[in-house]
């Protein structure tokens, strides 16, 4: 029993410890100019990811969720899309058409909050509060895309994955990513986020992301009654139509528990969606165009 209770303590402190490590990494090269703050976020964002793929390798959560040599071409060129072709084309970390307009919102407005700041300290904390804000746009899109057809046929891609893997954070389709970067864009750019501020948010979430969907047997803990965890966001993935329609935070949790979408069940029995089969790239880049009667039979 104490040696389980162990192990538990254990595996609920690496994903909190590497979170905000690289946040406060982050935050503190902002702040004290220690390092070059663009490339720190590149690295941050990158190295992370083969790192986790061989910690997979030496401790899964699931020998069946291992990657082969073809999961690990696909993977990489998911990867490839988000960095280098789709995130470029949308410019997500920050300036879009719909940032400006609610930064003219907020000008107009007199807002009296700017998420601006100077120290280590001040960033990370202006930075926990633009997750937060732009979490709660965040979970009400997603909840969408679960509850709409018109919305679920550019989130399905990202659900038709049949193993958990750090990489795997990156399947989404590009045309999601308008969605996917709608509460950033508003949020952010609503409460003056200055460009530092949101370096820091998109390092925190992007790497809690990775982490979530990893094949690791991370335990919720404590981290877990705010932020989402590999726990939560698994169940999110299952192929249970019940359990998948739970658990839509993205980085943070808080929201499913306030709003009654929560559900800490840890055991599920496969991930994927519909039948569970593993689809071709060609299809999972299609999916979109496909009509709501091929979606419902994939």
């Amino acid at each position: 029993m104490q040696s389980k209770r162990t192990m538990f303590s254990l595996w609920s402190l690496p994903q909190p410890i590497i979170v905000f490590g690289c946040a406060i990494l982050t935050a503190s090269a902002a702040a004290n100019q220690w390092m070059n703050f663009g490339l720190l976020v590149s690295i941050l964002l990158f190295v992370p990811i083969p790192l986790l793929l061989i910690a997979e390798r030496l401790s899964p959560r699931r020998k069946d969720w291992l990657l082969n040599w073809r999961d690990l071409a696909e993977d990489s060129f998911w990867l490839f899309g988000t960095y280098i072709i789709w995130v470029p084309i949308y410019d997500v970390a920050y300036d879009t058409p719909i940032s400006e307009l609610f930064t003219s919102l907020r000008d107009a407005s007199n807002f009296p909050l700017r998420l601006e700041a100077q120290t280590t300290f001040g960033i990370l904390l202006a930075a926990m509060v633009g997750v937060f804000a732009k979490e709660f746009i965040a979970y009400w899109a997603h909840r969408l895309q679960h509850r709409f057809m018109f919305f679920w046929r550019i989130h399905a891609t990202h659900h038709h994955i049949t193993k958990m893997s750090v990489a795997r954070a990156e399947r989404t389709h590009p045309l999601e990513f308008l969605g996917l970067n709608l509460g950033s864009a508003v949020a952010l750019a609503y409460l003056g986020a200055s460009p530092e501020v949101a370096g820091v948010v998109a390092v925190f979430s992007l790497t809690n992301a990775h982490l979530c969907h990893s094949n690791l047997p991370l335990q919720s803990g404590i981290f877990g009654w705010l932020f989402n965890t590999a726990q939560w966001h698994q169940l999110h993935h299952s192929c249970n139509y019940a359990e998948s329609n739970t658990n839509y935070g993205c980085t943070v949790i808080i929201w499913d528990r306030i709003f009654g979408t929560f559900s800490g069940k840890t055991q599920i029995e496969r991930v994927g969606n519909g039948t569970g089969r593993q689809l071709s790239l060609l299809t999972q880049l299609t999916i979109p165009f496909r009509s709501n009667e091929t979606l419902r039979n994939l």
